[in-house]
């Protein structure tokens, strides 16, 4: 008996391996996603500018990388006691604006050094919806809670969103030409806009993508929407708000990326990695037992073999973890 229709994610004619550089730009669920292989240890960046929600933010961010532009003081703006960039996310904000001015310029530099060498670019879309200054028209890509006569909302067009993200991709390629992009929808619901909003949101970017995808080369879709909409299709696979996917959710998503995408010598080494990880978060009845002291002497022993089967990985700070928990 079938409980759920079948989903069948396409093959893709490429994997990924450790030996790639990975940059994640897009929405939350970007952040998950992108957490996620941090704590596996491969070589990412994630959101340059914070996280990013429509597509107008995420095109003009990556122009801003390739063309590797300077931010000003005249871009900054205070609020609240705080100085703020239109096109960053809050976590870049501070209370000092040349200490905000650096730290922008900094990401901007670095996000075009990584993408220059990255092998993949994965970009997660989260709303077709997006604002604008009143006095200026520029687009913002957060609104650091100021009050709402400050912007116009917009739907975006499935025609402008093809049009400003195929826009960056041939910018991108001219930086980059073997680049791959891998689309995906995030399944976060912008339950603010409205349900009825929030979908017609999403048709667009569904739509716009795959548009983008037919018509641009080394450009692939993921189905993280799809999964969590379609196949997991519960709210007991959301958090108490109902809006966000829970840890379960996020988890199934990312299984089934590594699945599709990464190699196999990738995927050993990532179960290996894990298994530090978790070594790392377990919770001893009594360190100063007989039982976990040898539990830490074979983690560091584990962490010394790993260090020279992959050199590639650095495993320093969970060495310098398990050696404070030795018994002097």
């Amino acid at each position: 008996m079938e409980f759920f229709l079948p989903f069948q994610i396409p093959s893709y004619p490429f994997k990924i391996s450790y030996n790639d550089k990975i940059i994640f730009i897009g929405s939350c669920f970007s952040e998950e996603i992108g957490n996620k292989f941090k704590e596996l240890k491969l070589d990412i960046l994630q959101n340059p500018n914070g996280i990013l929600y429509d597509p107008l933010s995420i095109a003009d961010s990556l122009i801003s990388y390739i063309e590797n532009k300077p931010f000003f003081e005249e871009n900054l703006f205070e609020f609240n006691g705080l100085w703020h960039s239109w096109k960053h996310h809050s976590s870049f904000s501070g209370v000092t604006r040349m200490e905000v001015l650096k730290n922008i310029n900094r990401s901007q530099a670095h996000a075009r050094d990584f993408l220059r060498d990255a092998k993949f670019l994965i970009i997660t879309l989260g709303t077709a919806f997006h604002y604008q200054l009143k006095n200026d028209l520029r687009n913002v890509a957060n609104c650091h809670k100021a009050p709402s006569t400050y912007f116009t909302k917009n739907l975006c067009s499935i025609e402008n969103i093809t049009e400003q993200i195929s826009g960056a991709i041939s910018a991108l390629t001219s930086l980059n030409p073997t680049i791959k992009i891998i689309f995906t929808v995030s399944p976060v619901r912008h339950s603010k806009d409205g349900v009825v909003e929030n979908n017609r949101s999403k048709s667009r970017l569904i739509e716009a993508v795959h548009s983008v995808v037919e018509e641009n080369k080394n450009t692939f879709y993921f189905p993280s929407y799809e999964l969590v909409t379609d196949v997991l299709r519960d709210y007991r696979f959301y958090k108490d708000d109902l809006v966000h996917p829970n840890e379960t959710a996020v988890g199934y998503v990312f299984e089934k990326f590594c699945l599709s995408f990464m190699d196999d010598q990738s995927k050993k080494i990532m179960e290996e990695v894990k298994k530090v990880t978790l070594a790392v978060n377990h919770k001893a009845f009594s360190e100063e037992s007989e039982a976990h002291q040898k539990f830490v002497v074979s983690q560091i022993e584990n962490i010394s073999f790993l260090e020279i089967t992959y050199p590639f990985l650095d495993f320093s700070i969970e060495k310098v973890f398990f050696m404070n928990k030795l018994k002097k």
